[in-house]
């Protein structure tokens, strides 16, 4: 087989993950129809959390995922994994989008809706890892945290073709067309994009790194290493949760929040979600650029610390004046912190994970994360408002993830610096990047 151009290459692993979060994302924008369709109730905060807890039932699979899934990859190649996602993820679109509404078949739409979302976070839960390792392991020299930023790049297209499409189904249809049936068509459109995609992976070529490896562990093999590095693991599962409470808040969160919450308008709402994945999407390949110039440490400690100190009070200034421009202001800026901290954390985690398990470690990493701080963000976020009657708790909530995800940047520079004192080779400078 003719040798690819890394940019076909980066367009062919990049594609799946796009509909993985594309799937996701339209999930979390339509959640009032779909949560009137198959959680019907006569409480709009039951239906919401129904919803949510639906949404976020996905994530609960992910690390099970990541732990299956990723010890397959380790083991038989990056290659056949990633296909083997893309149908598990195919599965579990077709059966959301084509179950029929609770009024038809009563308990059992539910039902097949939140094993379709469990069938989709199975996938997800080693896709996201077994793109980002596959990006580290092709990178040129110097520029992996580029390479590796556009596994998140290609999530913030999937974010702004799913609002662009909300964008022009609200304009086209009257809400109550939207309610009944115009939410089923983003989902529709998913399952159309499905052979196309297929057709740009199954002709993806091994990584050279894992060619090259002389020996392949088994899979109880990397399951006992997993567990041999469970210290890694947990500290890379808290370097990701500002990430996902961030991304998932300014993304799948912001529809339900500026329409239910800020009382601004669906189309409002879905216009700032557009402007904010493509923000995203410039700054997050800026961000991986920029950790390989300056070191990940810095653009991590630094980006996730004025989250830290700045979302709340962005919050608070929004919800006490709620309009477009408020909306989108504060989205952006959040949208820029994200976008820096992600793009030089996704390349980081990759990098502290031993090779042999760079994948399940990685993945089981980023699940666990996202099983709290990603896909339960919209449900926490949802609760908090009602729980304190303060419309910019999500704030506080994000302030939260951030303290957490500081921690383990130090915990691990520290750890870091002291291995390379035990090893006595002087080069403690190497732990500062």
């Amino acid at each position: 087989m003719a040798e690819q151009s890394k940019v076909w290459r980066v367009l062919q692993v990049s594609s799946g993950n796009f509909l993985e979060m594309y799937d996701f994302m339209v999930f979390g924008y339509y959640a009032k129809a779909i949560g009137n369709a198959f959680f019907p109730s006569n409480s709009e905060f039951a239906t919401l959390m129904a919803t949510f807890m639906t949404f976020g039932a996905g994530f609960l699979m992910r690390p099970l995922g990541a732990i299956i899934l990723g010890s397959y990859i380790d083991h038989h190649g990056r290659r056949k994994g990633l296909i083997l996602t893309l149908g598990l993820m195919a599965i579990g679109t077709l059966t959301i989008a084509l179950v029929p509404g609770y009024e038809k078949v009563g308990f059992l739409a539910p039902l097949i809706v939140v094993s379709g979302r469990l069938l989709q976070g199975l996938s997800a839960g080693v896709e996201l890892g077994g793109v980002s390792v596959y990006l580290s392991e092709i990178a040129s020299p110097g520029l992996k945290g580029f390479y590796v930023s556009w596994q998140s790049a290609s999530q913030q297209v999937a974010v702004m073709f799913a609002a662009l499409l909300g964008v022009m189904l609200s304009s086209w249809l009257p809400p109550e067309q939207m309610v009944a049936w115009g939410w089923r068509v983003p989902l529709v459109v998913g399952c159309v994009i499905i052979p196309f995609i297929f057709l740009l992976r199954r002709t993806l070529q091994e990584t050279e790194e894992f060619q090259a490896r002389k020996h392949r562990l088994s899979s109880a093999e990397i399951l006992q290493s997993v567990a041999a590095n469970w210290r890694l693991i947990l500290i890379g599962t808290f370097m990701v949760t500002i990430s996902n409470a961030a991304f998932y808040m300014i993304t799948a969160y912001t529809p339900t929040f500026g329409n239910t919450v800020l009382k601004l308008s669906n189309l409002d709402a879905l216009t700032v979600t557009l402007c904010v994945g493509l923000s995203n999407f410039i700054f997050v390949p800026l961000g991986g650029l920029l950790s390989d110039k300056v070191g990940r440490k810095p653009v991590l400690i630094g980006s996730a610390g004025l989250i830290l100190v700045t979302a709340y009070p962005a919050m608070s200034w929004l919800t006490g004046a709620p309009t477009f421009g408020h909306l989108l202001a504060v989205e952006l800026w959040l949208s820029v912190l994200y976008s820096a901290y992600n793009g030089g954390m996704i390349v980081y985690v990759t990098e502290i994970m031993p090779a042999e398990v760079r994948t399940a470690g990685f993945s089981l990493s980023y699940s666990l994360s996202q099983t709290i701080f990603g896909g339960f963000t919209p449900a926490i976020s949802t609760y908090l408002i009602h729980l304190t009657n303060d419309k910019a708790a999500p704030g506080a909530w994000l302030s939260f993830a951030a303290v957490c995800a500081l921690s383990a940047v130090l915990i691990n520079w520290r750890r870091e610096v002291n291995s390379l004192r035990r090893t006595g080779d002087g080069q403690t400078t190497a732990a500062l990047s």
